[in-house]
């Protein structure tokens, strides 16, 4: 019997052939097939079980020390131009497809609950298979070509799922923005991948930075250009990992279901973009400045998704700001040169912050049985409070997340997001000052939403507040003053809170394999790394660094838990009245979104309106023109077509008369 690795072909296969059956059913037999919805979802989850264990056995093969396979086969070819297709499976490609497949398994069980009264649910659960298995074909590709094509049906399945409830104007407008701001980053990728190419003549990770080295060294290819292709590649990742300016369209995919949310911001689609840039390390090691340029960037974006973070009271958007500060640090480490420290995160930060996102789903999902399914009252933590009591699985599970998420020892935030900090500490002291700022906001602002959802007094009974904030959000009151009797708070199905209890175990433990001193994820991932940080770790150089961090980490917990739990700080009077421009800065998202709206949206309609005009005006009227001077010389003409020879033979005498005298008026006079 092959080697898992060997056969690794198979693993996003699985989930695609469940996906194309269902989606064939729902064209042919949408009745029949949405009545069998538990035929589906079984038949569904049973194949990404069948990926998950093939993936699992790549990862032991992989830990084993089984060699790392590559199959390629000529997809097309012309002459000596070749275009090899096929997969690679390696430690990096075997822990990513572990990761993918662990939680695509148990956001599908959690969906069971969570859209159990969904008349999508077949359609939902075939996305989902249709996501994943786009996501673990980018894993296992072997080139920038192959992984671009698997890049774009990622695209296209976050379109899907985001505006999955498509009714919803909110829904519809965040899967437009989401498809839009990709599109920006995909076309530099593209630019990028074709040129680098063009330079290259492959689309191999190794031999593209081979050949770029090559060539810059020969003088062949400017470094200028070196350099755009570089930058022009990274695009594509600033996009799907929701980098500064390119985040902006993460925070609104919340409009998505909850479910979609813990896979979009765990494991697939903002993942891809930290995998890429890993896959291209050869390349992005040559220059120095791209580095520099992308952990500019990962900096920017951790602090930026922390301090808009700070002011949110939706409690998924909370999440998503959240998201993207991780993503900002998981950035930081690549552009330190540390991607397996970058990936470490990327693979404990999926655990606690699908936990996280699942266990917000679990409160909405209680608290549309209050204040009904309106997601501005479900989700807005002002109404929220004591959930602590009625939910005691959940609310153990998101604190754990918390805990994680803000770094406190011995959980696995701490020993991914302090082995970034000591690479940025090594390589630029003033990204790492900037993260470690981040690491005491994002503690801050994580027990915030914890103590406002589950500590003190139920708020959702508040039918003034309510009232309220559906006034703001510009909602039909009188349409919810008719709804029928809500129900009580309970705790969530078990198919909810099953997937919240598994991940709260790799949250715990998942960081013991990052001990700096004695890696195992890192000896796994890049051996002679390992060696390197194992003969270079110096216990006093760790300490000082590990100290500030859950320093700073204890300042924002113990602030955040003065303020709403203990309520002795009134922050609203420290801080949003005391600094009200400062306050309104951060609640309106650094204004990006305005900008955005001004400068891209207003500013191409506009556009749009004026080559309108020219069209209309200039265009048109040169053509009308025409058309009006051929009519009007065809109307004159007409009157010389008599059918006379007589007539005929007077306009040619007339002609021979003209000409003579007008060549008789140029000839020179004669002296």
């Amino acid at each position: 019997m092959p080697q898992a690795s060997e056969i690794a072909w198979l693993i996003p296969v699985f989930p695609l052939i469940g996906a194309v059956l269902s989606g064939l059913g729902l064209i042919c037999a949408n009745k029949k097939i949405n009545n069998s919805r538990e035929i589906v979802s079984i038949s569904l989850l049973s194949l990404v079980g069948v990926s998950a264990v093939f993936s699992y056995k790549t990862l032991i093969e992989q830990i084993d020390g089984y060699q790392s396979v590559e199959k390629l086969f000529v997809w097309a070819s012309a002459g000596d131009f070749t275009i090899p297709m096929g997969f690679v499976l390696d430690p990096l490609g075997s822990v990513m497809l572990t990761l993918v497949t662990t939680i695509t398994l148990l956001v599908m069980i959690y969906s069971h609950g969570y859209m159990a009264h969904d008349k999508g649910y077949v359609r939902f659960f075939t996305y989902l298979a249709l996501f994943s298995s786009s996501m673990m074909g980018l894993i296992i590709s072997p080139n920038l070509l192959e992984i671009y094509v698997f890049w774009e049906l990622v695209g296209m399945c976050s379109y899907l799922l985001v505006g999955f409830w498509y009714d919803r104007d909110g829904a519809a407008n965040a899967a437009q923005k989401a498809f839009v701001v990709n599109r920006v980053g995909d076309f530099g990728l593209l630019l990028g991948i074709l040129g680098l190419f063009w330079a290259t003549k492959s689309f191999d990770f190794n031999e593209i930075a081979i050949g770029v080295s090559q060539s810059v060294s020969e003088n062949s290819l400017p470094v200028w250009a070196a350099l755009l292709l570089c930058f022009l590649v990274f695009l594509g990742p600033m996009a799907k990992s929701a980098q500064f300016p390119l985040h902006v369209w993460l925070p609104d995919a919340m409009e998505g279901p909850t479910p979609i949310s813990a896979l979009i911001h765990a494991a697939t689609m903002v993942a891809a973009g930290i995998f890429l840039v890993a896959r291209l390390q050869p390349l992005y090691s040559l220059f120095p400045s791209i580095q520099f340029i992308i952990a500019l960037v990962g900096t920017i974006t951790c602090f930026l998704g922390a301090s808009i973070a700070l002011t949110q009271m939706d409690l998924k958007k909370g999440l998503a700001y959240s998201t993207v500060s991780q993503l900002g640090y998981m950035m930081l480490a690549m552009g330190c040169g540390a991607p397996v420290a970058g990936i470490f995160h990327l693979i404990t930060h999926a655990c606690f912050k699908a936990m996280l996102f699942l266990g917000s789903g679990s409160v909405i999902h209680a608290m549309e049985e209050v204040v009904g399914h309106q997601p501005v009252l479900a989700q807005d933590m002002r109404l929220m409070g004591g959930l602590r009591k009625k939910m005691p699985f959940t609310s153990i599970t998101f604190l754990i997340g918390c805990v994680a998420i803000s770094g406190i020892p011995p959980l696995a935030g701490f020993w991914s997001k302090d082995e970034i900090l000591g690479n940025a500490f090594i390589s630029f002291p003033a990204f790492w000052f900037v993260g470690l700022l981040t690491a005491g906001m994002t503690a801050f602002y994580m027990f915030r939403l914890y103590f406002l959802t589950f500590e003190g007094d139920f708020r959702g009974e508040n039918k003034e507040l309510q009232k309220e904030l559906l006034l703001a959000s510009e909602i039909n009151i009188e349409e919810e003053e008719h709804e029928e009797e809500h129900g009580s708070l309970h705790e969530s199905p078990w198919s909810m809170t099953f997937p919240l209890v598994f991940l709260a175990v790799p949250s715990v433990i998942i960081g013991f394999m990052g001990f700096p001193w004695d890696s195992k994820f890192a000896n796994l991932l890049d051996p002679e790394e390992a060696l390197i940080a194992l003969e270079s770790f110096e216990l006093q150089e760790f300490l000082p660094l590990a100290i500030a961090s859950v320093f700073i980490a204890s300042i924002g917990i113990t602030i955040a838990y003065q303020a709403y739990f203990a309520k002795k700080i009134n922050l609203s009077k420290l801080f949003a009245q005391r600094f009200p421009s400062v306050n309104k800065f951060l609640s309106n998202k650094w204004y990006l979104d305005d900008i955005n709206e001004k400068l891209f949206v207003k500013g191409s309609r506009k556009l749009a309106k004026e080559v309108l005009e020219v069209d209309s005006k200039v265009v048109d009227g040169v053509v009308n023109l025409t058309g009006l001077v051929t009519l009007g010389s065809g109307e004159g003409l007409k009157y010389f077509e008599t059918g006379r020879a007589q007539f005929y033979a007077l306009i040619v005498f007339g002609g021979v008369i003209l000409l003579v005298a007008i060549f008789g008026f140029q000839s020179p006079q004669v002296t």
